[in-house]
């Protein structure tokens, strides 16, 4: 028997599959549910409601920016405390004990069979659909969706947005760039954190390794929490994004 039962959510959704654009756009974290077999991993219902949980209006941010670019987008349907869609299976940080400074009594103590099951229910089948939908798409600019708390731990983050790079960092860098021609940004680069075999899974080995374009984008929640700021965010990076593209070629 699967972790999934059969009313559940499939562990992502795409949308606009067949977007012509040359962005291709994940989101790792977009949502917050638990597969019912596991409870509520001792987390209560308000702490499900933060940054903990999920990454706080990605996912209405990515799906408009997949219509307004005719850009194929999937986002992941299951809360990070379950599994972390962007980080290596094999690492501690993918079920985490504590996060920020909540603890998750359900993941203490995960046998291997555990962290097993949660991978082939939801870790697998996403990253295994990202993968036969790039096969189909050689040379997209691969575009990870992703937003920061304004607080971690106490400490107030000023920045407004930021783009994080590895290996190559010229989309990133392009898109920054323009990002601070905009009135009343703060921007940031490799800030609030970095990209890294270690810590990440989505830009190291989709784009990564397949010799890809990427740009991997933070926004802070607070900005995108409602729909106004979600609205805001669509039509800046699709004002910008065609740029950075024009400007790899």
């Amino acid at each position: 028997m699967g972790l999934l039962g059969e009313a559940e959510p499939a562990p992502f959704r795409v949308v606009n599959a067949g977007g012509a654009s040359r962005f291709f756009l994940t989101a790792d974290h977009a949502g917050r549910r638990i597969p019912a077999r596991l409870g509520d991993l001792g987390v209560a219902p308000a702490e499900m409601e933060r940054h903990i949980a999920w990454d706080i209006g990605i996912a209405a941010v990515t799906e408009g920016l997949a219509v307004a670019l005719d850009a194929p987008a999937i986002l992941q349907n299951y809360s990070r405390l379950v599994i972390d869609c962007n980080r290596r299976p094999d690492v501690k940080s993918a079920f985490p004990e504590v996060s920020e400074a909540t603890a998750v009594p359900g993941n203490c103590g995960l046998s291997e069979a555990d962290k097993a099951a949660r991978r082939r229910a939801i870790f697998d089948p996403y990253h295994a659909e990202i993968a036969r939908m790039l096969d189909t798409r050689p040379g997209v600019i691969y575009v990870a969706m992703h937003s920061f708390t304004p607080v971690y731990l106490g400490a107030a983050r000023g920045m407004h947005v930021a783009v994080l790079y590895h290996r190559n960092p010229r989309a990133s860098q392009l898109l920054a760039g323009l990002l601070r021609q905009e009135a009343g940004l703060v921007v940031a680069e490799n800030e609030p954190y970095q990209v890294g075999d270690e810590t990440d899974y989505g830009v190291p080995v989709h784009a990564e390794r397949r010799g890809l374009d990427y740009l991997e984008i933070e926004i802070r929640q607070d900005l995108i929490a409602r729909a106004e700021g979600q609205a805001e965010w669509v039509e800046r990076l699709r004002r910008l994004l065609p740029m950075v593209a024009e400007r790899l070629k």
